[in-house]
């Protein structure tokens, strides 16, 4: 399992460098403007490249990698001395099962089905959510998914910050200044992240509230939103900065996560 984690959290942050980058790219007015900073987007620009059909394929193969290391830490435990807690399984389920609809999406796009693993976030969001608020009840299943989105959000910035990471990356295998540059990575990476997150459940709360399926925002429109803010491109760029961040901390815990 070992080796399925690290091509996981290769391919994780490979994702996330890319979507950075086109983020960066809408910040700053370039060529990122017609581009989605999604998943969809990050294939998309992958897919362009030399050997781009291959990478595709490799991509989504190491993303089932993950699938599967999650799927064992929910069956026997994860890494660490709290790793049999129940709660510590069922987030490994949930994140196994999370994983394996990003292969499947991301293989399916390597096959050519170009309106999976690439099709538009936004839309996508659009569509699930008005879907939900034709359900009996509607509104308030999309107000509740908007607020475990926010909390997911505000708790995954929150441990980013606390540093709570470190207790699963060998730091005594570092050195000092790497140690800190893995610090500033995943700290700036993962309150990105959290944030992204905690807004996209604000934009979910606000289509429950409005019932407007429209108002949900995938990642793309998310990080536009913040483009709209006053000094909105800067801070947009250090959004981006910071999903960037994210994709290189990925590539940390792929040499130095205990798994």
């Amino acid at each position: 399992m070992t080796a399925a984690a690290k091509a996981g959290f290769v391919a994780r942050g490979l994702i996330y460098l890319l979507v950075g980058v086109i983020a960066l790219q809408i910040a700053l007015g370039g060529g990122g403007g017609k581009k989605q900073a999604d998943r969809g987007g990050a294939l998309s620009e992958l897919a362009d490249k030399p050997f781009g059909a291959v990478m595709l394929w490799i991509l989504g193969v190491a993303l089932a990698g993950m699938a599967l290391w999650r799927l064992s830490e929910a069956v026997v435990g994860s890494a660490g001395p709290d790793g049999t807690k129940a709660s510590k399984r069922a987030m490994s389920a949930a994140r196994a099962v999370f994983y394996a609809f990003v292969s499947y999406s991301v293989l399916s796009y390597a096959a050519g089905q170009k309106g999976s693993g690439g099709g538009s976030s936004d839309q996508r969001s659009d569509d699930v959510t008005a879907m939900a608020l034709k359900w009996p009840g509607g509104q308030w299943i999309v107000g509740a998914a908007g607020l475990v989105v926010i909390g997911a959000g505000v708790y995954i910035a929150a441990r980013a910050v606390m540093r709570k990471f470190r207790k699963h990356l060998r730091t005594g295998e570092m050195s000092p200044t790497v140690r800190k540059i893995v610090d500033v990575l995943g700290v700036g990476g993962g309150a990105a992240r959290g944030i992204v997150f905690a807004v996209a459940g604000v934009f979910a709360l606000i289509a429950a509230v409005q019932h407007e399926p429209g108002k949900a925002k995938g990642m793309d429109d998310t990080l536009r939103s913040f483009r709209d803010l006053p000094a909105g491109p800067w801070l947009l760029a250090l959004i981006a900065l910071g999903l960037a961040a994210f994709g290189v901390f990925s590539w940390c815990n792929a040499r130095w996560r205990e798994v």
